[in-house]
């Protein structure tokens, strides 16, 4: 039984150390007004018409300015 114990709490752990690691993930936005999409890559297409700053940022920071993930990454 100590050892059933043992391994969920590894387990939960080890889960949550990957929830953060994604959550920390740096992802690139375009700072102008109307932008709404989120960017793995600096160079990726999508920035292409940027014409404020390129800004990078944690991944759910973008989600919480209500960025969704660029078209021609996913």
């Amino acid at each position: 039984m100590k050892k059933l114990i043992t391994l969920a709490i590894l387990f939960l752990i080890s889960t949550s150390f990957i929830i953060n690691s994604l959550d920390t993930t740096s992802v690139y936005i375009c700072t102008g007004k109307y932008s709404k999409k989120y960017h793995y890559e600096e160079d990726c297409r999508g920035l292409s018409n940027c014409k404020a700053k390129i800004k990078e940022v944690d991944i759910t920071t973008a989600k919480e300015f209500g960025r969704t993930l660029c078209g021609w990454e996913d």
